[in-house]
């Protein structure tokens, strides 16, 4: 974990603080160090097991040679599968999504196992999301204090997601441990958890290397991870609805709904010389969705508040968000659906945000 430099001094930010800063960091740098060498120690010897698969691995090493105990198992990635692109892009979309979280921390997170392991970063992203203060100490430099931190909170985020009734792939000594697949299932559990504004990429999966010890050599097995599926399968741990089920079962009655709602958009955008064929593409980028909500409550929406002609994702998210913000001024509940869901085209989130319109102003001339 690495501190950005302050952009000015603030003279009432009590000295003591910047001094346990100080001394976390310089503590989590001797840890760390010990920790890279036998990082990277056990992934030499990952990727001897890789390479003979059939046999033990690396016969000729004693077991005071290596950092496994007898019978002590380890995992970690196969080098092919962090090469993957749609890993490579999960790892970034996180790491993109905690800095943002954590900006105002002045917290900027560079490798997920090296800055996660030891519970003072997820302690920080985990207040910012739940909007709450954990009990744990501030600077931790021992191994102990940390997985002390670790378990509180990881019991946290437990208390957070058991309603949901999802796996929890992780543990303080998988996650202390740097393994990198526990980390991510407990990231991507975190962002569907807190509805995060990114996209996570869909079908991500990787090959998992698993190394154990038995007389002084190392075995190891191959298994398959997914860390993604789908966003609607992702999402479809919250609540059904009445769209669920029209997708599911009743196709027919859907395309009446669409036709519906087109007629209803159509009304009113028409006003502006606009026109909806297509629900949804026409919406994706957030512009006509804004438009219609300044034509049903009767106002003008200054045109420097969204991108009338957005040319990237983060534009359109702004917009389609923004219009969520205008739903919620205008007494209306905030939709199930995301931002980034209507954005990439999900059509039954479109459906959702346009059919909480037309039920409340369906009557609007």
């Amino acid at each position: 974990m690495s501190s950005a430099p302050p952009r000015s001094p603030t003279p009432r930010a009590p000295k003591m603080k910047k001094d346990e800063s100080f001394l976390g960091k310089l503590g989590g740098t001797l840890a760390r160090k010990k920790k890279t060498r036998e990082v990277t120690d056990l992934q030499e010897e990952g990727k001897s097991a890789i390479n003979s698969p059939m046999a033990p691995a690396l016969v000729d090493i004693h077991p005071e040679d290596t950092q496994l105990e007898e019978n002590e198992e380890r995992t970690m990635i196969d080098p092919t599968s962090r090469e993957d692109p749609k890993f490579k892009e999960l790892v970034k979309v996180l790491l993109d999504w905690i800095n943002d979280v954590l900006a105002e921390e002045r917290i900027i997170v560079k490798q997920l196992e090296e800055d996660l392991y030891d519970g003072q970063v997820l302690q920080k992203l985990l207040e910012k999301l739940a909007h709450c203060k954990l009990n744990v100490a501030e600077v931790t430099q021992s191994e102990i204090g940390q997985k002390q931190k670790l378990q509180t909170v990881l019991e946290a985020v437990q208390d957070l997601l058991r309603p949901h009734g999802w796996p929890l792939r992780w543990n303080v000594d998988s996650i202390h441990g740097k393994n990198l697949v526990s980390i991510l299932h407990l990231l991507v559990s975190l962002a569907m958890h807190f509805r995060a504004p990114i996209h996570l990429p869909e079908h991500v999966t990787v090959q998992v290397v698993v190394v154990r010890k038995r007389e002084g050599l190392l075995h190891s097995s191959h298994i398959s991870e997914e860390l993604t599926t789908t966003t609607e399968l992702m999402m479809g741990r919250f609540e059904r609805d009445a769209f669920d089920t029209l997708f599911d079962h009743a196709p027919d009655k859907l395309n009446l709904v669409k036709k519906s709602l087109i007629t209803f958009v159509n009304k009113h955008l028409n006003k502006l010389n606009l026109e909806v064929t297509d629900l949804e593409t026409q919406f994706a980028d957030g512009v006509y969705l804004v438009l219609l909500l300044g034509l049903l409550e009767d106002y003008f929406v200054p045109l420097h508040n969204f991108y009338l002609t957005p040319d990237s994702f983060d534009q359109k998210v702004h917009n389609v968000a923004f219009a969520f913000e205008l739903m919620l001024d205008g007494g209306l509940k905030k939709p199930k659906a995301r931002p980034e869901d209507v954005v990439n085209l999900d059509l039954k989130s479109t459906l959702r945000v346009l059919y909480t319109l037309f039920t409340k102003y369906k009557d609007v001339e």
